[in-house]
């Protein structure tokens, strides 16, 4: 089993703090890196690879640190965010580039079989340049992959591709985890972390919000207190009948925007409030979740 740590780990650009004092340990199986744009998911991954130095803590693999550790490459793979792919290679030559340089003693097989894994043995022959991104995408895993890293590091890997590609690039990533490697990847979805890691690394702001098991980390998430913005025929009279409602716990009026409502409960509040509104006669002409984006949740994550 191969472990990925970070000690009080900073980084930071000028004056500008990118990732602030990240404690986190990565074993064996599929761990997700979730947050915002600009949180320093990518930071991380980066320290990780030995891209970058830390300006603060440290950074090992099985106790080796990452930076000015070239061979740390034999058992670590990475695909960046950045498409940085020669289009004028075919997949199967960009693949066999990677086995070369790592000294594979048969590196057109191992090229065959990191293609088969991504399932682009069909197009292996084709240029780069003509690939869509999801196809792209896959064989910038299978170039990651055709050593046999133990550490795999992916920064918004299931960018470009399409459902069914994200489903088998989801159950290679399951299977790979099964077999005990180490695998971190980057997302801004939700969605996507809760289908592949059941354990989850969140980063807000450069700092770590919340870390371990993913139905916790959710069940914060879904407990949140919930804002939506609702305008009717009738604010006033909407506002006074709300407040006796029990999901309601408070309600601002503004004369040029209408409600703000703070909603203890998503659901019975939504069912709720049509309700209240054809019992007063009163017609709803506006209802918006107002914090309901990525950035909210992980705010009240981080506060919480």
């Amino acid at each position: 089993m191969t472990t990925v740590e970070l000690q009080n780990v900073s980084r930071w650009y000028g004056n500008v703090v990118a990732v602030n004092d990240i404690t986190m340990t990565l074993d064996a199986g599929v761990t997700g890196l979730l947050g915002p744009n600009g949180a320093g998911k990518t930071t991380v991954l980066h320290m990780m690879a030995g891209f970058l130095n830390p300006s603060k803590g440290s950074v090992t693999i099985d106790g080796r640190p990452t930076w000015r550790n070239p061979a740390i490459y034999r058992r670590l793979g990475l695909v960046n965010e950045r498409e940085a792919v020669h289009g004028f290679l075919s997949g199967y030559e960009f693949v066999l580039a990677n086995a070369k340089m790592h000294k594979l003693p048969d590196p057109a097989g191992a090229t065959r079989r990191a293609l088969e894994l991504v399932e682009m043995t069909d197009a292996q022959d084709r240029r780069i340049d003509t690939y869509s991104k999801g196809m792209r995408q896959r064989t910038r895993v299978a170039a990651a992959l055709v050593h046999n890293p133990q550490v795999l590091l992916l920064d918004e890997p299931f960018n470009g591709m399409d459902p069914r590609q994200r489903m088998h690039m989801m159950d290679l990533l399951h299977s790979l985890g099964g077999q005990g490697h180490t695998i971190l990847f980057s997302s801004h979805i939700l969605e996507e972390v809760e289908q592949v890691a059941g354990l989850v690394q969140v980063i807000v702001a450069g700092r770590l919000a919340a870390s371990g098991d993913y139905r916790r980390i959710r069940r914060l998430m879904t407990n949140r207190p919930h804002v939506f913005a609702v305008q009717s025929s009738d604010d006033r009279r909407l506002a006074v009948a709300l407040i006796g409602e029990k999901s309601v716990s408070g309600v601002e009026i503004d004369p040029r925007t209408g409600l703000t409502v703070r909603a203890a409960d998503y659901g019975s509040f939504t069912r709720a409030l049509p309700r209240i509104a054809l019992g007063e006669g009163i017609r709803l002409r506006r209802l918006l979740p107002s914090d309901e984006s990525l950035e909210s949740v992980f705010s009240y994550l981080l506060e919480a």
